[in-house]
């Protein structure tokens, strides 16, 4: 590669630039305080509360809030892909990172939540900007009174499964007990 071509890379034609606002959490997290989470993720939903910094960030929207289940959505774009043209494996390692703990939320009582322990990833295809609208469901698959489990798919535009997770959860607050 010439030193023109590498000039060329940082052509202003070829810069773009991206702004991202977001709500500061902690009013937020004063305003759900009262809320289960299952009555946090809808208000979320339904934009009465403001999404997290996080969804902001990525662009990505909570769609589907049921007991124990969730389902986020993203349109790719290209502030998200790596330097082979695929969205960066982060973008959906923080989606079902992001719907799985959601879907154990939806299952806790107000003043409980829960921190990702362990989170695995099987990567089974890529995506990309092309990939149409991505969804991340998250489903809970045994709440625990100090441990619960998720599992998590992410498909691409046309259904086909791109990604699939399993993730540990610590229940942490003074919520009721689970029984």
């Amino acid at each position: 590669m010439t030193a023109p071509d590498i000039a060329d890379l940082f052509a202003p034609s070829t810069r773009r630039e991206r702004v991202v606002d977001w709500q500061a959490p902690g009013p937020v997290t004063k305003a759900a305080a009262g809320m289960s989470g299952m009555e946090m993720m809808c208000a979320i939903r339904d934009g009465i509360l403001p999404e997290p910094p996080m969804a902001r960030l990525i662009d990505f929207r909570l769609r589907v809030a049921e007991p124990g289940r969730i389902v986020m959505e993203l349109q790719p774009h290209e502030a998200l892909e790596n330097t082979i043209g695929l969205l960066h494996g982060a973008t959906a390692a923080a989606l079902l990172d992001t719907a799985m703990g959601c879907a154990i939320s939806t299952m806790q009582p107000a003043g409980q939540g829960s921190v990702t322990l362990d989170l695995k990833l099987t990567y089974l295809r890529p995506l990309s900007v092309r990939s149409g609208t991505i969804s991340a469901e998250g489903k809970v698959v045994k709440l625990g009174r100090q441990t619960s489990y998720a599992e998590g798919f992410v498909r691409d535009g046309t259904g086909n499964l791109a990604v699939h997770a399993t993730a540990t959860f610590s229940m942490i607050g003074e919520g009721a007990k689970v029984k």
